[in-house]
């Protein structure tokens, strides 16, 4: 069993290097929707993720207009970070099965971005109930990157009587979404690679 200051320092390098990643995803979520890079978040997440993702891009260039160096760059890092957490769970990376760390990572930025969008959908339905109409630098970019999403619902399941349902369908597709990462997950081997992407998916039951 770990000592609480080993499991302490363990939770706060999980916490400092999921935030990383998720920067890094929303410079790409940014990008493909073609935010306000002049807004203050926008420019914070691109100056937290610039010294790693600039260098990386001389080697990975973007495809189709995806900024597919944000795609590595989150994908390596999130698989580095299940090495470290099988290491310290004394675990040997040769113990490791490729396939699984990789697939792992993958399921794990992917719960990432649905728990990001997850919360943002949150964050947005109860300032439109508090202070609708009241619009702050958070607020827009949260509004850029989910409208594309929403939009989709709208067109098919237009407001009725003027309550929007977009949003609560989203968040259950995000439900389900995340049951089909669960199943995926329990193919999986691994002790701990499954508590690391237990700890990303959203408990939503």
């Amino acid at each position: 069993m770990h000592s609480p200051i080993f499991s302490t320092l363990n939770y706060i390098l999980q916490t400092v290097v999921g935030l990383y990643i998720l920067a890094v995803l929303l410079r790409l979520l940014l990008q493909l929707v073609r935010a306000d890079f002049y807004n203050p978040i926008s420019q914070f997440i691109v100056k937290a993720t610039n010294p790693l993702l600039v260098p990386l891009r001389r080697v990975v260039p973007s495809v189709g207009g995806v900024d597919t160096a944000s795609l590595t760059l989150a994908f390596i890092i999130q698989i580095l970070l299940l090495y470290i957490i099988a290491a310290f769970d004394g675990i040997s990376p040769a113990d490791l099965s490729v396939f699984a760390v990789v697939f792992t990572a993958l399921l794990c930025l992917i719960a990432a971005i649905l728990k990001f969008y997850f919360f943002a959908l949150i964050i947005i339905a109860i300032a439109s109930w508090i202070a609708p109409g009241n619009y702050n630098p958070a607020m827009i970019i949260l509004r850029q990157i989910t409208d594309p999403v929403t939009n989709i619902v709208r067109r098919v399941i237009p407001p009725i009587g003027g309550l929007d349902l977009s949003v609560m369908v989203v968040i259950l597709a995000i439900f389900f979404i995340e049951q089909g990462l669960l199943v995926s997950l329990a193919s999986i081997n691994s002790e701990v690679l499954s508590l690391s992407i237990r700890s990303v998916v959203m408990p939503l039951r």
